[in-house]
């Protein structure tokens, strides 16, 4: 895909997205420490996942496509930051993209449709975790206005190893 002009098309996510969204999340979980997950998904695994993100409401999937090929370059999440009622109005974001499609602006436009689709919600404020190092990740969220709050210090293990999570944070 690199080097390439891509027309890219970003819509909310629709189940018939899932095995692709699957794929492209398992090649997080088996290749980098990006996710914590350790093991790899069936798409029929990743459904409550799926059906945890409406096209409405305060926890959306964001998916983007290349017109073209209808091939599915990545996503975007808003998802509940943590269970309790009184952290209802945060949630935690996040994007996955295609190996391929990284470098091209494809995180910049699923962010921008994500939080333009978030804008009328009661939501107070966006979270990210970033497992470090991820450079690219951290620019992305730099420009859409987070701001680093902290670290957790080897906070998971994987590969062998144990690796630190940037948060980051932006109000809404």
């Amino acid at each position: 895909m690199s080097g390439e002009s891509v027309e890219v098309q970003v819509r909310p996510g629709v189940e018939t997205d899932l095995a692709a969204l699957t794929d492209i999340y398992n090649h997080y979980v088996l290749e980098t420490p990006l996710t914590f997950d350790t093991a790899v998904f069936t798409p029929e695994e990743r459904r409550p996942w799926f059906l945890s993100h409406p096209e409405d409401g305060p926890h959306r999937l964001m998916v983007a496509v290349d017109t073209g090929s209808q091939r599915i370059l990545g996503y975007a999440t808003s998802s509940a930051f943590r269970v309790k009622p009184a952290y209802d109005t945060s949630v935690e974001v996040s994007v996955y993209l295609a190996p391929d499609a990284g470098g091209q602006g494809v995180g910049t436009l699923l962010y921008k449709a994500l939080f333009e689709a978030l804008a009328d919600e009661d939501i107070h404020r966006a979270y990210a975790g970033i497992a470090q190092p991820n450079e690219a990740s951290t620019r992305l969220h730099e420009r859409f206005g987070f701001r680093y709050v902290g670290t957790y210090r080897e906070v998971g293990r994987k590969f062998g190893r144990y690796w630190d999570v940037a948060w980051y944070e932006k109000g809404l």
